[in-house]
């Protein structure tokens, strides 16, 4: 590693990139109807951290409400965001679901847990006004 590069654990190193990438994310249940409790959400927590395992990456940051729940998430370049989202509501809505099934039950019908839709922002780095001011003020050779 060139000497010039001090460790830096939120960065990521491959043998041809050097990046940091975050993502917010924000879900909601089928309905919107609140389902979730203190105790939901920490194991809902428990959960999506375990999957950003699975993918190699980091929940950096997680809360919710009655009615939704937001992640920060670090992630290396290799994740497909929407593999992460899928693989997020697919494993959370099945352990949920195994594990407090009468108060789920009360909530939310049919198959579904989340509801398909979501958000997604990356987020991250220098605000795009200087990022944008950066790139305007390269000297491009004449």
């Amino acid at each position: 590693m060139s000497p010039r590069w001090a460790p830096n654990p939120g960065i990521c190193r491959g043998c041809s990139v050097v990046c940091t990438l975050h993502v917010h994310l924000v879900f909601t249940p089928k309905y919107r109807r609140g389902p979730f409790t203190d105790k939901i959400l920490r194991r809902c927590e428990e959960v999506m951290r375990d999957v950003c395992t699975d993918f190699g990456a980091e929940l950096r940051e997680f809360n919710g409400e009655r009615d939704h729940v937001h992640l920060l998430v670090h992630y290396p370049p290799k994740v497909a965001i929407p593999r992460l989202v899928g693989s997020f509501m697919g494993v959370s809505a099945r352990r949920l679901r195994q594990e407090f099934p009468c108060h789920i039950r009360k909530y939310v019908w049919g198959e579904h847990f989340w509801s398909p839709s979501y958000i997604t922002a990356s987020c991250g780095g220098a605000p795009l006004a200087g990022i944008k001011e950066h790139i305007e003020n390269q000297k491009r050779p004449g």
